[in-house]
């Protein structure tokens, strides 16, 4: 219900657009789709390897990765993928619910989750270059610290 109010919403609102000035809605439509299409293939090619991780990795291999009985081990193994993977937060988000429904557990993922968003082990090279050696180092490190925290607070409050 609430995504069929959401679509007239903004299918209304595009057409008030389109009636106050076409040239600017026209053209906001285009960069639209350029942008729409900048992502689509990341997105798609996200979706595949998500798509053969979960149908080679069967319930009970991700519940013993990163499931509720993995303790540390889990926790840590969830933490380094998440660090080292540079996936957009709007899939990962559906990523993390299909892992859940497989067998993860709630601390390993919201670690994943965290580490994911904000640790960067693919962009520290252009972090370094930026922001220098130490700071770059000590935002990942505190992130990944931080990361523990929010995860065995998730874990603590959801359980």
């Amino acid at each position: 219900m609430l995504n069929a109010i959401l679509y007239t919403l903004a299918i209304t609102m595009l057409g008030l657009s389109y009636v106050k000035n076409k040239s600017k809605t026209k053209m906001a439509l285009r960069k639209a789709w350029k942008s729409f299409e900048n992502i689509l293939p990341q997105f798609l090619s996200i979706l595949i390897i998500i798509g053969i991780s979960l149908s080679v990795l069967s319930t009970e291999t991700i519940s013993l990765l990163i499931g509720e009985k993995s303790g540390w081990i889990g926790i840590m193994t969830a933490a380094v993928i998440g660090s080292i993977t540079l996936i957009p937060g709007f899939i990962a988000f559906p990523l993390t619910a299909a892992l859940l429904k497989s067998g993860a557990g709630l601390t390993q993922i919201a670690v994943f989750i965290s580490t994911l968003m904000m640790v960067g082990l693919v962009t520290l090279p252009l972090e370094v270059k930026y922001f220098g050696r130490k700071v770059a180092l000590l935002r990942n490190s505190l992130a990944f610290a931080f990361s523990f925290l929010v995860a065995f607070v998730i874990g603590g409050v959801l359980r």
